[in-house]
């Protein structure tokens, strides 16, 4: 971790004072005590807004399940977010869905499913006090049913015209708004770790530095003689 730490300090000094100043109020904010999954998004525009509302909501996790449709975002629309983003995709099995979900599970996720249902609660109901992961469906078919089997929970946004549905990119803007803004008076520890802290920032300063590869080698040069 020091010599990460090292690292980092040193390509920070080709970074502006802004830009440092920004990167640290921002991983000040970040968080994946919640987690958003996307299954089968393919829409370029939608898929977009939504990195863009993760990004805002300082929401740093996206898992992308591919089964059939391949995630496509539009740079003009994400104004720059997945570059900020940690973004992971699933389409290595014939339906990625279930490794995915149960992936999850085991890093102590709970899957809520974002979709109308018997057993539901209102969104501004839903606990926040053990991490989950918000899973949406696209906006023709919605969730599938093998990941609604795997769902924990299952919560509806609020709804008072004809329409049945929000658009996709809306409802994970409204459900992160309510959900991360509680979070975020609660006590619980949502922050990310120091480690993580210093993963990101090291991407980071990679991406906003002009040949930012050629840069750090020569800083590991001149550190190894």
């Amino acid at each position: 971790m020091e010599e990460q730490k090292w690292l980092v300090n040193q390509m920070l000094e080709h970074v502006s004072d802004h830009k440092r100043i920004l990167f640290d109020q921002i991983l000040e904010n970040r968080t994946r005590h919640v987690t958003v999954v996307l299954e089968n998004i393919f829409q370029p525009h939608n898929a977009s807004a939504v990195l863009r509302s993760c990004d805002c909501f300082g929401v740093q996790d996206i898992h992308i399940i591919e089964n059939g449709n391949k995630f496509e975002n539009s740079e003009g629309v994400d104004m720059g977010a997945s570059k900020w983003l940690t973004l992971h995709k699933y389409h290595q099995e014939e339906n990625n869905t279930i490794s995915t979900l149960q992936s999850l599970k085991k890093k102590g996720y709970k899957i809520v499913a974002t979709t109308p249902h018997t057993k539901d609660c209102m969104i501004g109901e839903l606990p926040v006090d053990e991490p989950f992961a918000l899973v949406f469906g696209t906006e023709l078919t919605g969730l599938s049913e093998l990941a609604m089997k795997e769902a924990d929970s299952f919560v509806r946004l609020p709804m008072y015209g004809f329409t049945e549905s929000y658009n996709i990119s809306v409802s994970v803007a409204l459900s992160l708004y309510e959900t991360t803004e509680r979070l975020r008076k609660t006590e619980i520890d949502w922050h990310l770790t120091e480690q993580e802290k210093l993963d990101l920032k090291l991407n980071w300063v990679r991406q906003v530095i002009k040949h930012g590869a050629k840069i750090e080698k020569e800083i590991l040069s001149r550190r190894n003689g």
